[in-house]
Protein backbone atom coordinates (compact mmCIF):
# COMPACT_ATOMS: atom_id res chain seq x y z
CA UNK A 1 0.00 0.00 0.00
CA UNK A 2 1.58 3.32 -1.01
CA UNK A 3 2.38 5.91 1.73
CA UNK A 4 3.56 9.05 1.06
CA UNK A 5 4.02 12.72 2.48
CA UNK A 6 2.12 15.08 0.80
CA UNK A 7 1.56 19.33 1.31
CA UNK A 8 -2.08 21.09 1.21
CA UNK A 9 -1.68 22.94 -1.75
CA UNK A 10 -5.04 24.89 -0.86
CA UNK A 11 -7.92 25.18 1.76
CA UNK A 12 -11.78 26.04 0.76
CA UNK A 13 -14.79 25.83 2.72
CA UNK A 14 -17.22 24.41 0.19
CA UNK A 15 -20.50 24.24 2.80
CA UNK A 16 -21.14 25.10 6.61
CA UNK A 17 -18.25 23.32 8.31
CA UNK A 18 -16.77 21.14 5.16
CA UNK A 19 -13.53 22.26 4.31
CA UNK A 20 -11.59 21.04 0.98
CA UNK A 21 -8.36 20.33 1.06
CA UNK A 22 -6.18 19.72 -2.05
CA UNK A 23 -2.91 17.30 -1.74
CA UNK A 24 -0.28 17.52 -3.58
CA UNK A 25 3.00 15.99 -3.97
CA UNK A 26 6.14 18.22 -2.67
CA UNK A 27 8.18 17.99 -5.71
CA UNK A 28 5.38 18.06 -8.29
CA UNK A 29 5.53 13.93 -8.93
CA UNK A 30 2.39 12.47 -10.41
CA UNK A 31 -0.03 10.94 -7.55
CA UNK A 32 -0.59 7.27 -7.56
CA UNK A 33 -4.09 6.85 -10.30
CA UNK A 34 -7.22 5.99 -8.59
CA UNK A 35 -11.16 5.46 -9.23
CA UNK A 36 -14.23 7.00 -8.23
CA UNK A 37 -14.82 5.94 -5.05
CA UNK A 38 -11.29 5.62 -3.69
CA UNK A 39 -10.66 7.03 -0.61
CA UNK A 40 -7.08 8.03 1.40
CA UNK A 41 -6.25 7.26 4.85
CA UNK A 42 -4.83 10.67 6.49
CA UNK A 43 -1.85 9.52 9.38
CA UNK A 44 -2.63 12.89 11.26
CA UNK A 45 -0.66 11.59 14.49
CA UNK A 46 -0.24 8.16 16.63
CA UNK A 47 -3.35 6.73 16.65
CA UNK A 48 -5.32 9.38 14.63
CA UNK A 49 -5.65 7.94 11.33
CA UNK A 50 -8.66 8.89 9.37
CA UNK A 51 -10.56 8.02 5.88
CA UNK A 52 -11.95 10.22 3.56
CA UNK A 53 -13.14 10.25 0.26
CA UNK A 54 -11.65 11.31 -3.21
CA UNK A 55 -13.67 13.93 -4.55
CA UNK A 56 -11.49 15.54 -7.22
CA UNK A 57 -10.78 14.66 -11.25
CA UNK A 58 -9.20 10.70 -11.40
CA UNK A 59 -7.24 12.77 -14.56
CA UNK A 60 -5.72 14.75 -12.49
CA UNK A 61 -2.99 12.99 -11.54
CA UNK A 62 -1.28 16.48 -9.77
CA UNK A 63 -3.60 16.78 -7.01
CA UNK A 64 -6.07 14.82 -4.59
CA UNK A 65 -8.91 17.02 -3.43
CA UNK A 66 -11.30 15.76 -0.18
CA UNK A 67 -13.67 17.23 1.82
CA UNK A 68 -13.83 16.98 5.79
CA UNK A 69 -16.62 18.13 7.67
CA UNK A 70 -16.11 19.26 11.18
CA UNK A 71 -17.73 17.15 14.10
CA UNK A 72 -18.07 18.93 17.39
CA UNK A 73 -18.47 15.93 18.63
CA UNK A 74 -15.82 13.84 16.80
CA UNK A 75 -12.60 11.85 18.45
CA UNK A 76 -10.53 14.26 16.96
CA UNK A 77 -9.33 13.97 13.28
CA UNK A 78 -11.90 16.21 11.88
CA UNK A 79 -10.37 19.03 14.15
CA UNK A 80 -7.17 18.50 13.26
CA UNK A 81 -7.90 18.82 9.76
CA UNK A 82 -9.84 22.04 10.19
CA UNK A 83 -7.61 23.14 12.60
CA UNK A 84 -4.18 22.15 11.89
CA UNK A 85 -3.52 21.66 8.14
CA UNK A 86 -2.91 24.94 6.66
CA UNK A 87 -1.71 25.77 3.57
CA UNK A 88 2.03 24.80 3.17
CA UNK A 89 1.68 21.93 5.82
CA UNK A 90 2.56 18.28 5.19
CA UNK A 91 0.91 15.49 5.78
CA UNK A 92 1.43 11.56 5.79
CA UNK A 93 -1.14 9.78 3.27
CA UNK A 94 -1.66 5.88 2.52
CA UNK A 95 -3.24 4.70 -0.26
CA UNK A 96 -5.66 4.82 -2.24
CA UNK A 97 -7.78 2.47 -1.43
CA UNK A 98 -11.30 1.36 -3.12
CA UNK A 99 -14.23 -0.71 -1.52
CA UNK A 100 -16.84 1.63 -3.41
CA UNK A 101 -16.21 0.98 -7.17
CA UNK A 102 -18.36 1.89 -9.77
CA UNK A 103 -19.09 -0.99 -11.37
CA UNK A 104 -20.52 -0.58 -15.22
CA UNK A 105 -24.11 -0.22 -15.43
CA UNK A 106 -26.46 1.16 -18.12
CA UNK A 107 -28.36 2.91 -15.91
CA UNK A 108 -27.52 4.69 -11.96
CA UNK A 109 -29.51 6.24 -9.45
CA UNK A 110 -26.84 8.22 -6.64
CA UNK A 111 -28.41 9.05 -3.49
CA UNK A 112 -26.37 11.09 -1.36
CA UNK A 113 -26.66 12.75 2.34
CA UNK A 114 -24.53 15.34 3.87
CA UNK A 115 -20.86 14.83 3.37
CA UNK A 116 -21.62 11.53 1.70
CA UNK A 117 -21.74 13.81 -1.73
CA UNK A 118 -17.89 13.18 -1.63
CA UNK A 119 -17.53 9.50 -3.02
CA UNK A 120 -20.51 10.55 -5.56
CA UNK A 121 -18.49 13.45 -6.99
CA UNK A 122 -16.03 11.52 -9.59
CA UNK A 123 -18.95 9.01 -9.88
CA UNK A 124 -21.07 11.46 -11.49
CA UNK A 125 -18.35 13.10 -13.58
CA UNK A 126 -17.89 9.05 -14.87
CA UNK A 127 -20.93 8.86 -15.94
CA UNK A 128 -21.53 11.73 -17.93
CA UNK A 129 -18.39 10.71 -19.62
CA UNK A 130 -19.82 7.72 -20.31
CA UNK A 131 -23.05 9.24 -21.80
CA UNK A 132 -24.78 6.40 -19.12
CA UNK A 133 -28.14 7.49 -17.87
CA UNK A 134 -27.77 8.58 -14.08
CA UNK A 135 -30.02 10.95 -11.56
CA UNK A 136 -28.84 12.00 -8.26
CA UNK A 137 -30.81 12.44 -4.88
CA UNK A 138 -29.00 15.05 -2.25
CA UNK A 139 -29.82 15.44 0.80
CA UNK A 140 -28.42 17.72 3.81
CA UNK A 141 -29.50 19.74 6.94
CA UNK A 142 -29.92 22.74 5.07
CA UNK A 143 -28.83 24.63 1.32
CA UNK A 144 -25.65 26.51 3.41
CA UNK A 145 -24.63 22.58 5.00
CA UNK A 146 -24.95 20.93 1.25
CA UNK A 147 -20.65 20.70 -0.14
CA UNK A 148 -20.42 21.30 -3.64
CA UNK A 149 -24.15 22.35 -4.52
CA UNK A 150 -22.81 24.40 -6.63
CA UNK A 151 -20.75 22.59 -8.82
CA UNK A 152 -23.52 20.34 -9.29
CA UNK A 153 -25.82 23.05 -10.92
CA UNK A 154 -24.03 22.23 -14.30
CA UNK A 155 -26.29 18.68 -14.14
CA UNK A 156 -29.10 20.40 -14.43
CA UNK A 157 -32.78 18.77 -13.31
CA UNK A 158 -30.68 15.22 -12.95
CA UNK A 159 -29.80 16.70 -9.83
CA UNK A 160 -32.42 16.95 -7.19
CA UNK A 161 -30.92 19.01 -4.18
CA UNK A 162 -33.73 18.12 -0.81
CA UNK A 163 -32.11 20.29 2.03
CA UNK A 164 -34.31 18.80 5.50
CA UNK A 165 -34.88 22.36 6.53
CA UNK A 166 -37.47 22.82 3.37
CA UNK A 167 -38.70 19.66 2.13
CA UNK A 168 -38.38 16.77 5.36
CA UNK A 169 -36.80 14.27 4.37
CA UNK A 170 -35.88 12.48 1.35
CA UNK A 171 -38.48 10.85 -0.26
CA UNK A 172 -36.85 7.12 -1.57
CA UNK A 173 -39.71 6.27 -3.36
CA UNK A 174 -39.61 8.18 -6.60
CA UNK A 175 -36.04 7.29 -7.01
CA UNK A 176 -36.09 3.57 -5.86
CA UNK A 177 -40.03 2.44 -7.23
CA UNK A 178 -39.87 0.44 -10.16
CA UNK A 179 -36.11 0.32 -10.92
CA UNK A 180 -35.75 -0.76 -14.34
CA UNK A 181 -33.17 -3.64 -14.47
CA UNK A 182 -29.83 -3.23 -14.51
CA UNK A 183 -29.68 -0.34 -12.43
CA UNK A 184 -27.11 -0.09 -9.93
CA UNK A 185 -28.28 2.55 -6.92
CA UNK A 186 -24.83 4.75 -4.99
CA UNK A 187 -25.72 5.78 -1.49
CA UNK A 188 -23.81 7.32 0.82
CA UNK A 189 -24.73 9.55 4.07
CA UNK A 190 -25.46 8.80 7.62
CA UNK A 191 -26.41 5.41 8.46
CA UNK A 192 -30.39 6.17 9.05
CA UNK A 193 -30.11 6.45 5.18
CA UNK A 194 -28.22 3.89 4.14
CA UNK A 195 -30.79 1.70 6.68
CA UNK A 196 -33.80 2.97 4.66
CA UNK A 197 -32.55 2.46 0.97
CA UNK A 198 -31.33 -1.28 1.62
CA UNK A 199 -34.96 -1.89 3.07
CA UNK A 200 -36.14 -0.66 -0.36
CA UNK A 201 -33.82 -1.94 -3.08
CA UNK A 202 -34.10 -4.79 -5.11
CA UNK A 203 -31.14 -7.13 -4.19
CA UNK A 204 -27.91 -6.76 -6.00
CA UNK A 205 -28.86 -3.33 -7.16
CA UNK A 206 -27.33 -1.41 -4.22
CA UNK A 207 -23.64 -0.17 -3.62
CA UNK A 208 -23.41 1.72 -0.23
CA UNK A 209 -20.35 2.98 1.94
CA UNK A 210 -20.53 3.46 5.29
CA UNK A 211 -18.51 6.12 7.62
CA UNK A 212 -19.49 4.63 11.03
CA UNK A 213 -20.05 1.17 11.91
CA UNK A 214 -23.46 -0.53 10.90
CA UNK A 215 -25.39 -0.88 13.82
CA UNK A 216 -25.63 -4.20 14.95
CA UNK A 217 -25.85 -6.31 18.58
CA UNK A 218 -22.99 -9.09 17.91
CA UNK A 219 -23.35 -12.19 19.16
CA UNK A 220 -21.05 -13.10 22.35
CA UNK A 221 -17.86 -14.35 20.60
CA UNK A 222 -15.82 -18.02 21.69
CA UNK A 223 -12.12 -18.84 21.42
CA UNK A 224 -11.43 -20.38 17.63
CA UNK A 225 -7.87 -20.48 16.30
CA UNK A 226 -6.09 -18.52 13.41
CA UNK A 227 -3.50 -20.31 11.27
CA UNK A 228 -1.06 -18.08 9.46
CA UNK A 229 -0.77 -19.24 6.17
CA UNK A 230 2.31 -17.93 5.45
CA UNK A 231 4.54 -19.35 8.23
CA UNK A 232 1.76 -22.07 9.63
CA UNK A 233 1.91 -20.66 13.10
CA UNK A 234 -1.83 -20.83 14.73
CA UNK A 235 -2.87 -18.48 16.91
CA UNK A 236 -5.46 -18.59 19.61
CA UNK A 237 -7.86 -16.25 19.66
CA UNK A 238 -10.03 -15.59 22.97
CA UNK A 239 -13.92 -14.34 23.10
CA UNK A 240 -12.97 -10.53 23.93
CA UNK A 241 -10.01 -10.31 21.64
CA UNK A 242 -10.01 -9.15 18.13
CA UNK A 243 -8.17 -11.54 15.26
CA UNK A 244 -6.35 -8.17 14.42
CA UNK A 245 -5.06 -7.66 17.53
CA UNK A 246 -4.16 -11.48 18.52
CA UNK A 247 -2.14 -11.65 15.44
CA UNK A 248 -0.31 -8.66 16.09
CA UNK A 249 0.23 -10.01 19.73
CA UNK A 250 1.91 -12.90 17.97
CA UNK A 251 4.50 -10.72 16.10
CA UNK A 252 2.14 -10.25 12.56
CA UNK A 253 2.44 -6.85 10.80
CA UNK A 254 -1.21 -6.35 9.80
CA UNK A 255 -1.95 -3.12 7.96
CA UNK A 256 -5.02 -1.61 9.57
CA UNK A 257 -6.69 1.59 10.46
CA UNK A 258 -10.30 2.13 11.95
CA UNK A 259 -10.62 -0.81 13.98
CA UNK A 260 -14.54 -0.75 13.52
CA UNK A 261 -14.90 -2.80 10.16
CA UNK A 262 -15.72 0.15 7.53
CA UNK A 263 -12.74 1.24 5.88
CA UNK A 264 -11.71 -1.88 4.22
CA UNK A 265 -7.67 -1.35 5.40
CA UNK A 266 -7.29 -4.84 7.31
CA UNK A 267 -9.24 -7.18 4.66
CA UNK A 268 -7.74 -10.73 4.60
CA UNK A 269 -8.04 -13.65 2.31
CA UNK A 270 -9.46 -16.67 4.09
CA UNK A 271 -8.19 -20.03 3.12
CA UNK A 272 -10.11 -22.28 5.14
CA UNK A 273 -12.81 -22.37 7.31
CA UNK A 274 -16.25 -19.90 7.62
CA UNK A 275 -15.85 -16.31 8.79
CA UNK A 276 -18.42 -14.77 11.37
CA UNK A 277 -18.94 -11.21 9.27
CA UNK A 278 -19.54 -8.39 11.95
CA UNK A 279 -17.96 -5.33 9.06
CA UNK A 280 -20.00 -2.49 7.51
CA UNK A 281 -17.76 -2.76 3.82
CA UNK A 282 -18.62 -6.33 2.41
CA UNK A 283 -21.78 -6.84 0.08
CA UNK A 284 -24.02 -9.75 1.10
CA UNK A 285 -22.31 -11.93 -1.94
CA UNK A 286 -19.39 -11.38 -0.52
CA UNK A 287 -20.11 -12.58 2.93
CA UNK A 288 -21.82 -15.41 1.51
CA UNK A 289 -18.50 -16.44 -0.38
CA UNK A 290 -16.14 -16.33 3.08
CA UNK A 291 -13.25 -15.76 0.46
CA UNK A 292 -12.10 -12.42 2.78
CA UNK A 293 -13.00 -10.82 6.04
CA UNK A 294 -12.27 -7.78 8.02
CA UNK A 295 -9.90 -8.76 10.71
CA UNK A 296 -10.36 -5.70 13.14
CA UNK A 297 -14.08 -7.22 14.05
CA UNK A 298 -15.24 -10.48 12.18
CA UNK A 299 -14.39 -13.79 14.37
CA UNK A 300 -15.36 -17.35 13.01
CA UNK A 301 -18.16 -19.73 13.20
CA UNK A 302 -16.74 -22.86 14.05
CA UNK A 303 -13.13 -23.59 15.39
CA UNK A 304 -11.02 -22.75 13.10
CA UNK A 305 -9.53 -20.39 10.39
CA UNK A 306 -6.85 -20.09 8.27
CA UNK A 307 -5.87 -16.73 6.76
CA UNK A 308 -3.21 -15.48 4.02
CA UNK A 309 -1.17 -14.21 6.74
Amino acid sequence: MTESELVVSAREFVADGVLALTLCDPLGHELPAWEPGAHVDLLLGPGLERQYSLCGDPADRSAWRIAVLREPAGRGGSAHVHERLGEGTKVRVRGPRNRFRQEPAPRYRFIAGGIGITPILPMLAAAEQAGTEWTLLYGGRSRSSMAFAGELARYGDRVALAPQDETGLLDLDPVLDGLPDGTLVYCCGPGPLLDAVEQRCPAGALRVERFRPRERQAPAGSEFEVVLARSGRAVTVPPDVSVLDAVRAAGVEVLYSCTEGTCGTCETDVLAGAPDHRDSVLTEEERSAGDTMMICVSRCRGARLVLDL
